[in-house]
């Protein structure tokens, strides 16, 4: 099959808008409503995509912030606190609340927006922002973002952020003390995207060194950091993508460090092979070794080649036991130092907060050998479901019942987060995996049903087995339907004879 292609950045801008209480600096978060396909039950930043009516707004207005070079993305940003927060520069360098006909318009049409600059609803003389950082989205899903943040200061401005006419993305808006907000997220209280959590360690940490919030936003404006950063999922999850000839949309299998600067590390699914994947592995390593860690172990999750990278060229950038299954174990060269790993194992890290612990339960449905670890920030899952795309089972050493057992034992596990070789975070395991479980035993039926009908060649169970799925590539298609086959036999429903299938 043809190898899927890196998704380019869609350029985005997000806003930090922060006041002053009689008790310190606050920042304003927004919490997603459990019903929005991105990250549900998160707290996010104000903030949306850049979008072909903001180019169209730019373009018409050329007058609009011309002294600048983002300007495009300065009219994004305001139109967004219009829609998300209800809240409008006033003309004095100051915000003011916007009247709700005034937003309601603009929800429903974006250029709406420019309309009320034009005839003065809206005023935007006199404002000014700073790019604080600016983040890109790694080549995670098909969906990435080149995403500039920027800062707003309300001072002692008597502003409250209100819910837009009709439905809202957000159910909860929360002004939050930075320091606050790090510890919740690390106590597994709150949940934030990836790209939100280096910025507020960032932010904490200026606040440590320069005793304020707004000095720390002065010094983030005067060089905002941008390129390569941290990206986490979880508090002691880090995801570090290798690109991997894997099965599209995929480009990249995810690279997992566990635990946290300072503290015992663990890698997981160490699969650089090309020499683009091993400096970059390599660049990982040398930071994790700076920040004062140690990496104990490496882990694989199973023994697929898009997930066990050059073991020889890895020893040279560093060296770990591998911790393993049995069943992958015996696909490594052998070591005094390695460990295998079996259901119901503990794992413990230690660290500058304490002890993470993760523990090993068996998947094998996908390969034989796989498995995944369990801990407080969610699930690391290999290969059993992905947002994007679809994990298959292979007909040659995989095992649709067992595959579906598994799935249902990590619905029953009822985590926060889900953490797949591919593609980006699930938000909301319980959701994906009730779909796969729902979808998996629905082709089962399918294929049982196809040899029901009389039909006994694989060629034609898997045409009619797979009727709803006309895109399916069909040697994919094909291999499917042998693992449901395969199962079914094995479950004596059907049996095969002379290379032909029928009911028992």
């Amino acid at each position: 099959m043809p190898l899927g292609k890196v998704a380019t950045p869609h350029p985005s801008a997000s806003v930090i808008l922060s006041r002053e209480t009689q008790n310190g600096n606050e920042i304003l978060l927004c919490h997603r409503v459990s019903q929005v396909p991105a990250f549900p039950d998160f707290w996010s930043i104000p903030g949306g995509g850049i979008s072909k009516v903001d180019r169209i707004v730019a373009e018409d207005n050329p007058e609009w912030f011309s002294d600048r070079n983002d300007r495009v993305s300065i009219i994004t940003l305001l139109r967004e606190v219009v829609e998300e927060v209800g809240i409008s520069p006033d003309g004095n360098g100051s915000f003011q609340q916007v009247s709700d006909e005034v937003r309601a318009a603009v929800c429903q049409d974006k250029f709406a927006w420019a309309k009320f600059v034009q005839n003065g609803e809206i005023l935007i003389s006199n404002f000014e922002c700073e790019i604080i950082t600016e983040r890109t989205t790694p080549p995670l899903a098909p969906l990435r973002f080149k995403n500039r943040f920027y800062h707003i200061a309300l001072g002692f401005a008597d502003i409250e952020p209100t819910f837009p006419p009709g439905r809202s993305e957000f159910d909860e808006f929360r002004w939050w003390k930075p320091k606050d907000l790090l510890k919740s997220w690390k106590a597994h209280e709150v949940k934030l995207p990836p790209p939100h959590i280096t910025l507020i360690r960032d932010i904490v940490k200026g606040i440590n060194e320069s005793g304020d919030l707004i000095s720390t936003f002065n010094n983030l404006a005067s060089n905002p950091p941008t390129g390569d950063h941290i990206f986490e999922f979880g508090p002691g999850v880090e995801c570090k993508p290798l690109p991997t000839a894997t099965l599209p949309p995929a480009t990249h299998t995810n690279c997992y460090v566990l635990g946290v600067a300072g503290g015992q590390r663990i890698i997981v699914d160490a699969a650089a092979k090309t020499a683009e994947s091993l400096a970059i592995l390599e660049a990982k390593v040398r930071e994790i070794k700076a920040s004062g860690s140690e990496i104990i172990a490496t882990i694989f999750t199973h023994r697929h080649t898009d997930h066990i990278g050059d073991l020889a060229a890895i020893s040279k950038i560093y060296q770990a036991p591998i911790w393993t299954s049995q069943e992958t174990h015996e696909y490594i060269p052998p070591s005094d130092t390695d460990r295998i790993l079996s259901e119901g194992d503990s794992i413990h890290l230690e660290g500058p907060d304490g002890t993470i612990t993760w523990k090993v339960i068996e998947t094998p449905g996908h390969c034989p050998g796989h498995i995944c670890l369990v801990g407080d920030a969610g699930i690391i899952s290999g290969d059993n479901a992905v947002i994007e795309g679809t994990i298959l089972v292979p007909s040659t050493d995989g095992d649709m019942d067992a595959y579906i057992n598994g799935l249902e034992r990590l619905k029953e596990i009822d985590a926060q987060l889900l953490f797949p070789a591919h593609g980006s975070l699930v938000a909301n395991p319980e959701k994906l995996l009730s779909r796969y479980i729902k979808h998996r035993k629905s082709r089962h039926n399918e294929v049982l049903n196809a040899v029901k009908a009389g039909n006994n060649e694989i060629s034609k169970i898997a045409k009619v087995a797979y009727r709803d799925t006309s895109g399916a590539h069909p040697l994919l298609m094909v291999d499917q339907t042998l693992s449901h086959l395969n199962s079914l036999t094995n479950s004596g429903k059907i049996t095969l004879s002379d290379g032909k299938y029928c009911i028992n």
